[in-house]
């Protein structure tokens, strides 16, 4: 079933090379491997048990000049990923290993893909389960056209099916990588390049040429329920998974062709005990947090981009006490509570030309302000919705935020000037700003707290903001400091003293019971549930919690 050009470049590969039902008088033995039978495959978690060793799979040497520093797996058995290192160039690499496929192979592989496409397209397909379909209708096409393979080959045919079909095509291992954040491709036939956990920025080994890079971002667009063309070659969208993607077609706005951005959407849960395990924070710090956000003190995360404020607003959020009515506001789905009154609340595009049907986050905040919400949590204040957040947080409301500065300063000058035109009065309403940055370690990339302060007011003289450092990273030793002679010395800290009629002494207490806490569970090395299960077991009856974690004060 060749149809035009494509039935002609088949009949001119060699012999062996493509299906004897597809094209006649060709003989394929070298590629039929002995019929072993094909065994239904049930959920792409059972691959692993169905499909044997993966060294039938994969084919891989260390390219010359590099040597292995880690390797994992991300879609075991079928996608691999090989950190290799070069001395001579001071230079990472990031290897995406995937089945290999001869010439034949590939071929018949294209000429499946185009048949099962036409059957599901076409077809009575039934079925939920989209990786039962494919299995099927994969099945049916191998005994329809007698082509008998084996084992090995078919779980290849298969991989490469799922990853274009349901996949991301050739980034859809670097999807499933946990350890990447950012994946960028900056033009046809580039090297695309990720963001890594562990290695910062690196060059990685797949390349998509014109055709199929120009395909890609189409299909990209189309899954996010959005359209780029040449007329609007521009598009922000948000994928299926949550993930925000930044996209170009053709070389109209980006000289090196289209282009690609995607910036990962987190499943896992990060916690506060991730973070001090981590050294973003202390557990001084956390501590401290903990009781501020517990009892309703207003926090504003800032840094530059990819200094993980986002991460440390949803760790600290995870504080908030279980009951509290909480409302997130955000433009794309990052954060995540264990809390069950809570209303995740996400903007809206336009429908139309003339924006009609556009739901912008000052408009949720609003909206969040009829709910009767005890805390408001806000993704990223960037424009007109500062005005309303501060003007929540002058009247009571818990609020929680990241914004783009670099200093306590620089954050105070953005938001009293314009666009955001901010009244000092209302700024002093909050009461705590927490400066975040990438920085390097023993010249490892990482990300460190470099200060946390309060509002303490405004100059009566001066009538500027008046703020006072309680906590600050020493790079030189890699340490977070309290910078105060006492704990009730933080005006944060003090307030809740008095509201919560403590003595100095049970202020002290207090802080020392979750510094306990916090630093036995990063121990431990605890999962996101456990923490969770923890904070439940805690807030509601904590000599229990205590004695069940075993935790001595």
């Amino acid at each position: 079933m060749f149809f035009g050009k494509r039935k002609k470049k088949a009949l001119e590969v060699a012999e062996g090379d493509i299906s004897p039902k597809l094209v006649e008088g060709v003989d394929y033995s070298k590629i039929i491997e002995p019929d072993e039978g094909v065994e239904g495959l049930l959920k792409e978690s059972k691959l692993i048990a169905k499909f044997g060793s993966p060294d039938e799979l994969l084919d891989f040497k260390i390219p010359h000049g590099y040597e292995e520093i880690e390797s994992y797996w991300v879609n075991k058995p079928f996608a691999m990923v090989k950190i290799l290192y070069n001395d001579y160039r001071n230079e990472y690499l990031y290897y995406l290993i995937e089945p290999k496929l001869d010439k034949g192979e590939k071929i018949v592989l294209e000429e499946i893909k185009e048949i099962i496409k036409k059957k599901i397209l076409y077809g009575n397909v039934d079925g939920e389960d989209k990786y039962e379909v494919i299995e099927e209708v994969l099945n049916e096409t191998l005994e329809e056209y007698d082509l008998k393979i084996g084992k090995a080959l078919f779980s290849k045919f298969y991989y490469y099916i799922v990853r274009d079909f349901l996949g991301f095509y050739k980034i859809d291992g670097i999807m499933r990588d946990p350890y990447v954040e950012d994946i960028s491709c900056d033009g046809w036939n580039v090297p695309i390049f990720v963001y890594h956990w562990n290695y910062g920025n690196i060059q990685t080994n797949v390349k998509m040429a014109r055709g199929e890079l120009d395909s890609f971002v189409i299909r990209l667009a189309q899954r996010s329920g959005k359209h780029i063309s040449v007329s609007n070659p521009i598009v922000d969208a948000t994928l299926p998974d949550g993930s925000r993607v930044q996209l170009t077609l053709g070389k109209d706005v980006t000289a090196r062709g289209s282009t690609f951005t995607i910036r990962k959407f987190k499943e896992i849960l990060i916690t506060p005990v991730d973070l001090v395990r981590w050294g973003t924070f202390s557990v001084e710090e956390m501590a401290y947090f903990w009781l501020a956000v517990e009892n309703g003190k207003s926090v504003l995360f800032v840094g530059g981009t990819a200094s993980g404020k986002t991460t440390s607003l949803n760790a600290v959020a995870l504080f908030i006490p279980l009951n509290a009515k909480i409302v997130t506001i955000e433009d794309t789905r990052e954060l995540k509570l264990i809390h069950p009154n809570w209303i995740p609340s996400v903007t809206r595009d336009t429908f139309t030309e003339d924006e009609r049907g556009k739901i912008e986050m000052y408009d949720l905040l609003k909206a969040a302000l009829r709910q009767r919400p005890e805390y408001i949590l806000v993704g990223e204040v960037r424009g007109k919705e500062a005005l309303t957040l501060f003007q929540a947080m002058s009247t009571g409301h818990t609020t929680m935020s990241t914004f783009h500065a670099d200093s306590v300063d620089a954050a105070i000058h953005r938001l009293e000037y314009p666009p955001l035109s901010v009244p000092r009065s209302m700024i002093s309403a909050l009461d705590i700003v927490s400066v975040q940055a990438q920085t390097f370690v023993g010249g490892r990339r990482v990300r460190r707290n470099l200060k946390i302060s309060e509002i303490v007011g405004i100059d009566p003289v001066t009538k500027n903001i008046k703020t006072m450092d309680v906590f600050s990273w020493d790079p030189s030793v890699d340490q977070h400091r309290f910078l105060l002679h006492d704990l009730w010395s933080s005006k944060v800290m003090r307030e809740i003293m008095e509201f919560k009629a403590w003595s100095k002494e049970e202020l002290e207490r207090e802080f020392e019971l979750r510094k306990v806490i916090l630093q036995s569970l990063a121990e431990r090395g605890i999962s996101p549930k456990e923490f969770v299960d923890f904070i439940k077991a805690f807030n509601a009856n904590r000599e229990r919690a205590l004695k069940a974690y075993e935790i001595s004060i």
